[in-house]
């Protein structure tokens, strides 16, 4: 269990309260405890056992960025850790306040603002997920974002994480969607960076704080890339007879340009839960695409995918509809794991030339490690240069092993085999606390160096969630 390293810190809550005002500070157990750890699984064996993750001193609720600024400026003078706290739905332990200090949760800075004749929003980074897409709908627009998390989860934690949605293969990742941000940086500056479809002034530094997890500064507003709300939706599925052959039909597609909203391969296991009313489909490979968009546009990328799926079987509208009615259903973690079933995802990224043998490679690690029960993968976010692989275990630790070493244990066996296979250790859930022993192996000796000098350079002090990404 990761353990409080330093001495609580005293007077931080009179401090604060004199600072920004009572009702933004909290030191209640309540609320030190729920701030104590996101939804990384460690964490949770822990909260099973009755422990409890390092806790913060104070936590503080900004309403605005110049409360933000007040609180960076006093951690840095008084040399405080500081977490960036959204929506705490992250992993792998990011937002684990290590070494105590302050939780700044910003879920109260919650504006909304659209320019819809530049197609542009402003948002706070408090602004939850599912309240800006329902807010972007009621006014004729899409952001196309929709994580799994897009109930629970924050924009600014979208940005700091280098999330994903759902719908990626037509909109992309946050990072395609963000054109300007607003950062608060030690010891307590604001960097405005302004929203333009495109800039050649300098190298992009906004691009430091996407995947930054909160280690160089704190994200206070974002502009984000908006879209007409489609005009039309069109489903589809289909089953082929090995893994390689939907990757290879999924290939071609984008390759000839279209862009379907969403892509799904199932491998055998898995398409016996979201196929499982298809008949025909036990055995096979289920693929579910949906397409979105202007209606003649939406046609021409239906002509492409059934003309690269003609060696399939297509299967028509209800997988994808069933997909879409349970996509958000994620209850297996807190069910299973009070049973002493360990069960999680890893998603990681690679090359089309090294797909089928990473995949192939991942599934056998995980089933090798003992107490497996079950291992099987989809992929879900595509590119003309590769795929997003997402492989879900669940296990039973036999009986000379922790619940925790057999975790680590087949996490450490996916990561060997991902590195061993030329991919990328993640793809969108980012680094935390889990995934920092591999991360100076991923982007190799020289790159990892560079990262802790940037991180030394804008954090001299290194009061920004420390502990984090192993640098």
């Amino acid at each position: 269990m990761i353990s409080q390293k330093e001495k609580k810190f005293e007077g931080i809550y009179n401090d604060l309260v004199e600072l920004i005002g009572a009702r933004k500070v909290s030191n209640k157990i309540v609320d030190l405890l729920s701030y104590s750890h996101d939804y990384w699984p460690i964490t949770l064996f822990w909260l099973l056992e009755g422990k409890v993750p390092s806790l913060p001193d104070v936590v503080v609720f900004p309403e605005k960025t110049e409360d933000v600024v007040k609180v960076v400026r006093y951690a840095y003078e008084n040399d405080v850790p500081l977490y960036p706290y959204g929506g705490g739905t992250g992993v792998l332990g990011g937002a684990v306040p290590e070494y105590g200090g302050i939780v700044i949760d910003l879920k109260k800075m919650r504006k909304i603002q659209i320019f819809e004749e530049d197609l542009i929003v402003e948002v706070e980074a408090g602004v939850n997920g599912m309240l800006l897409e329902t807010h972007l709908n009621k006014k004729g627009f899409t952001l196309g974002h929709f994580p799994q998390s897009l109930y629970s989860s924050t924009v600014g934690g979208w940005i700091s994480t280098k999330a994903i949605g759902q719908f990626s293969t037509k909109y992309g990742g946050i990072e395609n969607m963000l054109i300007g941000l607003e950062v608060v940086v030690p010891p307590g500056e604001i960097l405005h960076f302004k929203p333009n479809p495109r800039a050649a002034v300098g190298p992009d530094l906004k691009g430091l704080f996407i995947e930054a997890e909160g280690m160089l500064g704190i994200i206070t507003r974002a502009y984000l890339r908006i879209w007409p709300y489609p005009e039309k939706r069109i489903l589809m599925s289909f089953i082929s007879d090995t893994l390689a052959d939907a990757l290879e039909a999924v290939k071609n597609i984008l390759r000839r340009g279209a862009k379907p909203a969403v892509i799904r391969i199932y491998d055998k296991v898995e398409t016996r839960k979201w196929f499982h009313m298809i008949k025909r489909a036990k055995g096979k490979v289920g693929t579910i695409i949906i397409l979105e968009g202007d209606s003649i546009l939406v046609e021409a990328e239906k002509h492409i995918v059934e003309e690269e799926f003609k060696d399939a079987i297509p299967t028509g509208e209800e997988p994808a509809k069933y997909w879409l009615e349970k996509r958000f259903d994620v209850k297996e973690l807190p069910e299973f794991l009070p049973l002493g079933i360990v069960i999680d995802t890893i998603e990681v990224s690679v090359p089309w030339s090294k797909a089928v043998d990473l995949y192939n490679d991942v599934i056998n690690a995980m089933r090798n490690v003992e107490g497996t029960l079950i291992a099987f993968a989809h992929a879900s976010h595509f590119y003309p240069q590769g795929v997003c692989f997402y492989f879900i275990f669940g296990g039973i630790p036999p009986k000379e092993k922790s619940p925790l070493d057999y975790y680590r244990e087949i996490w450490n066996a996916t990561m060997r085999a991902t590195l061993r296979n030329g991919g990328s250790i993640s793809h969108h859930h980012g680094i935390g606390r889990m995934r920092a022993m591999w991360i100076a192996e991923d982007l190799g000796k020289s790159i990892f160096t560079f990262l802790k000098k940037i991180k030394s350079a804008v954090d001299e002090k290194n009061i920004m969630n420390r502990g984090n990404m192993g640098v």
